[in-house]
């Protein structure tokens, strides 16, 4: 092929082409327990998270609910995937070899959610949220008596032990139907999500669709959670429980720029005239950061 402007441009549409197809089928999972925030900026604050009001009796003067000394900002970060194309292979027409390279890219690019919503569960133990504690904690400070409310476990969940394992389930569901606000109101919260690791689906599917426990007594909790199984999850014991019925999920995809296709073919670049190398990948701004976290129960499953 003769390596020209008209047959570049050829070129690399059919890449792009090949891309958009493979980031639309691909899959995805971080949207059943993370809420998609646009950004318009470099960062975000999210210190509105300690004012978020809710209807009460109008009495008197309205109640303003003021912003805390909280303080939570996301930071967009830059992501990219590049692929080189020698320009022999143009040159040759061995171009077939840069197509499974352009659907990589694009599933690749689907999914930068889901990495980024993983790596936030992955370090929710070690991570802060907008009150300045660890997103799963045992002291996050409630109205203005500051009283310490938990919504961090350590109970197991294993196949070996599956009665034991409900029960860990259950205490972790009472533990979010029971936070209250600020004012001492119980917040109405029904978890509805058990997000588990790999080594812990056997179990969470007993505890979430069995009609018996594998002591054959019956199973209360058969149908109140779906499960979601996360390949990303790193640890073999923790486990989560999340209330994603809400407007506001316990999780937060903040994006700045969505992946797009980009590539570079002008003929008097350095890589190009100097290498003989064009280039055509994805490119986004994006960010992960914690909401609400009495909306999910983390538990590190160590005992």
């Amino acid at each position: 092929m003769l390596v020209n402007k008209s047959n570049l441009e050829l070129v690399f549409i059919n890449l792009k082409t090949t891309f958009n197809k493979a980031f639309d089928a691909a899959p995805s999972l971080w949207q059943k327990t993370t809420m998609l925030v646009p950004s318009g900026s470099s960062q975000s604050d999210y210190g509105w998270l300690s004012r978020f009001p809710r209807m009460r009796k109008w009495i008197g003067d309205k109640v303003i609910k003021a912003l805390e000394a909280f303080k939570y900002t996301v930071v967009n970060d830059d992501w990219e995937a590049t692929v080189e194309v020698d320009r022999n292979d143009i040159e040759d027409d061995n171009l077939g070899i840069y197509s499974p390279m352009a659907q990589e890219a694009g599933y690749s690019s689907k999914q930068l959610p889901d990495e980024i919503d993983a790596d936030l569960k992955n370090n929710a133990f070690a991570n802060l949220c907008y009150d300045g504690q660890y997103f799963y904690d045992t002291d996050h400070p409630v109205g203005e008596a500051r009283t310490s409310t938990s919504n961090k476990g350590t109970a197991v969940l294993s196949a070996a032990t599956t009665a034991a394992a409900a029960a860990s389930y259950g205490a972790a569901r009472t533990a979010i139907m029971s936070f209250k606000d600020d004012e001492g109101r119980p917040l109405g919260l029904i978890p509805d999500v058990l997000e588990v690791p790999p080594a812990l689906e056997a179990t969470a599917r007993l505890i979430c669709e069995n009609e018996k426990l594998t002591d054959q007594s019956p199973n209360p909790y058969r149908g109140t959670a779906t499960v979601i199984v996360n390949p990303r999850l790193t640890s073999a014991t923790a486990w989560f429980l999340h209330v994603t019925t809400r407007p506001i999920k316990p999780f937060v995809y903040q994006e700045r720029k969505k992946p797009v296709f980009v590539q570079q073919v002008d003929p008097a670049s350095d890589d190009v005239f100097m290498r003989k190398k064009f280039k055509f990948g994805a490119e986004a701004r994006a960010a992960g950061g914690y909401g609400f976290w009495q909306m999910s129960y983390g538990s590190t499953g160590e005992g």
